[in-house]
């Protein structure tokens, strides 16, 4: 599975920004997907899964009614909708995979950079 996410980009603290995740096949009725982010000396942070097997949505405290993840099937892509945006939201920010029922996400997109100004 290869994943391209894009989208990232420089806004304003406030601002919205929408990343996308295209995956190579149409694998969404057997993997989970998710969103990672790394900010520069930080581990990398678990943002939001997507585990439609089971209708889950999870989101980390700290972007917990501010980003929204959601997919469009006839897209075959996965997005990332980020509002009200803060400078600590600045990281590279990676789509990842998993077939259900696992634990861990073996594949990984390229990671897009999102920049938020103060």
């Amino acid at each position: 599975v290869q994943l391209q996410a894009s989208g990232g980009g420089l806004v304003q603290a406030g601002g919205s920004l929408r990343l996308s995740c295209i995956p190579s096949g149409r694998i969404f009725s057997n993997y989970d997907m998710a969103w990672f982010r790394q900010a520069p000396g930080n581990e990398r942070e678990l943002v939001v899964v997507l585990n439609w097997s089971v209708g889950y949505t999870y989101y980390a405290n700290s972007v917990k009614g501010r980003f929204t993840g959601s997919r469009d099937n006839a897209k075959n892509t996965v997005y990332l909708q980020m509002n009200s945006l803060k400078p600590e939201d600045t990281a590279v920010y990676y789509c990842a995979a998993r077939t259900i029922g696992t634990t861990t996400w073996p594949y990984w997109g390229q990671g897009t950079q999102v920049t938020v100004s103060s």
